[in-house]
């Protein structure tokens, strides 16, 4: 079996990337008529803070855009490159999201694009992000924690399926979350983190 070539894969990072730094949530504030979408609520782009405007379409829309832009790289990735291909997109649109150049290397938080990149790799990912976002969120009524949790049941469970590589690749990218989370784990363990349905 014969190498990669470097160069398709270089070319497929890079354009993950810069799917990956498409802010949809910045863009679609804008179109909505609510603005610079980063002077709202926590500043953050993504579909959370879309939602505090009170929007719920703009907030959706965010959401499938970020999704999307984790997914398409990844598929396009394993089109010519298989499953590396598939990771190595991935990465650039998760990098991409999170360090977006246009904006200063200033992203989001990366977990709706994650979602979207284990919706590409492999979408058992999908449904256990799920279960344990929910079981998590409903027993203790933090989104943060919530994600936090699932970040970590995700790669385990694709270990436990065989899918070792994928699973190595996804323990990292849940690193990241986490890394990007450091404010939210700093509220937890002060106890001054905002609950779910929590008014103000």
């Amino acid at each position: 079996m014969t190498d990669l070539p470097t160069l398709p894969l270089l070319l497929i990072l890079v354009a993950g990337y810069l799917c990956g730094t498409i802010p949809f949530g910045l863009v679609l504030s804008k179109v909505f008529g609510y603005g610079d979408i980063r002077k709202i609520g926590s500043g953050n782009i993504g579909a959370t803070n879309a939602l505090r405007t009170g929007n719920k379409t703009l907030a959706a829309l965010t959401l499938l855009g970020d999704l999307l832009k984790g997914t398409v790289p990844v598929l396009v990735g394993r089109h010519f490159a298989g499953e590396t291909g598939a990771m190595i997109g991935g990465a650039g649109a998760f990098l991409g999201h999170l360090f977006p150049v246009w904006l200063g290397f200033k992203g989001g938080k990366g977990v709706a694009t994650y979602i979207g990149i284990l919706l590409g790799l492999a979408p058992i990912g999908v449904l256990t992000f799920a279960v344990a976002w929910l079981g998590t969120a409903f027993a203790f009524r933090f989104s943060s924690l919530a994600a936090l949790v699932a970040t970590v049941a995700v790669p385990i469970v694709y270990y436990l399926l065989g899918l070792h590589a994928v699973a190595g690749f996804v323990a990292v990218l849940s690193l990241i979350v986490w890394i990007k989370h450091h404010p939210n784990i700093r509220r937890l363990l002060a106890g001054t983190e905002g609950r779910i349905g929590a008014k103000g």
